[in-house]
């Protein structure tokens, strides 16, 4: 590898210092690297990768997913500023920008390389102290491409489609608003599985599994295979446990009834019809509930939507997949022990 694009979480990385360090590296060693945000870097690189097929905003292949954001409102990184050359991207930061910089750059489908720069940084390969090293190994091609499943999900009303994105970690649907438990009806390949009263769901990649769905009690999965994590948020059960589904498989998240409150429940004993409630309350007339959400879906704690009661969430493995690089010969479970015992 010799062309690389440096993304840097400025909050962590002041004045992009270690991504300045990182550039005069390569270039220094004759390699090619360009920072996220500089202007007219390498235009004619530019225009030329358009051509050749670079997603731009009218051949909508960067955002292919219909409801994702416009191409032009990328959420960190704009992946039309890499050039088509790029053969791996630095991101500097945590978790976070690690995810961010995945979703964004999911159709150019480039190896990324995570730098921690923050506290646990699980998803990132390699720390700050050591990056003169692993730029060595990417010079040198001493390195591996893994790759990791995503997941797409679809949030539905009534079959109408309210919006479509990925994740690399994992969708959580959870309740909205006040606190107080969802029902949640779940379906798997179109056959019920089970009813949940919970705060939320999470469905969870194996990259995932060492997130939001650990602190919620799932079981950690090695991040190269190919499932789907099934957790419940605080279930109001005595028997919820996780469930491991097989990649292949479709899940089907829907909002159930929730539980009213008192003065929602004093309306109904009043002849308010239970389904226009919210708008007995609030004063909104029939037809206009859809105001008033009562659950959540999010993307790797991203992107969300709002969700009514009957909305649907159908998620399953993505086309798409994360390309990390893998320098150290670390396994699975030594990264586990070296990052969860901090």
């Amino acid at each position: 590898m010799n062309v690389f694009y440096v993304i840097s979480n400025e909050q962590k990385d002041p004045g992009q210092e270690t991504a300045h360090f990182i550039r005069s590296y390569i270039e220094e060693r004759g390699g090619k690297c360009c920072l996220r945000g500089e202007q007219g870097a390498d235009a004619s690189a530019l225009d030329s990768s358009a051509a050749e097929g670079c997603p731009d905003e009218k051949n909508s292949g960067y955002h292919s997913l219909p409801s994702r954001m416009p191409p032009a409102q990328y959420r960190y990184t704009d992946a039309k500023q890499i050039t088509q050359d790029t053969q791996c991207v630095l991101v500097l930061g945590g978790d976070g920008t690690l995810l961010h910089a995945a979703r964004d750059l999911v159709e150019r489908s480039i190896p990324l390389l995570g730098v921690n720069m923050g506290t646990l940084g699980y998803l990132a390969e390699i720390e700050r102290k050591n990056i003169a090293e692993a730029l060595d190994s990417l010079l040198a091609d001493e390195c591996s491409i893994e790759e990791r499943m995503m997941l797409s999900g679809t949030a539905l009303h009534q079959n109408r489609k309210l919006m479509q994105d990925i994740a690399l970690n994992d969708i959580v649907i959870t309740r909205s608003g006040r606190m107080r438990v969802v029902d949640f009806n779940i379906y798997v390949d179109g056959v019920f599985l089970s009813a949940y009263a919970a705060d939320g769901i999470i469905v969870s990649t194996p990259t995932g599994s060492t997130g939001y769905s650990l602190s919620a009690g799932g079981p950690i999965v090695a991040p190269s295979a190919s499932m789907l994590l099934l957790t419940a948020i605080a279930p109001h059960t005595l028997n919820s446990r996780p469930i491991v589904l097989p990649g292949t498989a479709e899940v089907v998240i829907e909002v159930g009834n929730r539980y009213v409150t008192d003065a929602e429940s004093h309306a109904m004993q009043n002849g308010a019809d239970a389904q226009c409630i919210p708008c007995t309350l609030y004063g909104m007339p029939p037809g206009e509930e859809r105001g008033l959400q009562y659950a959540e879906a999010t993307f790797d704690g991203d992107t969300s939507v709002k969700l009514n009661v009957g909305d649907r969430v159908v998620i399953s493995q993505a086309e798409q997949k994360t390309k990390l690089v893998k320098i150290k010969n670390t396994s699975f479970l030594e990264i586990l022990r070296e990052k969860m015992n901090k």
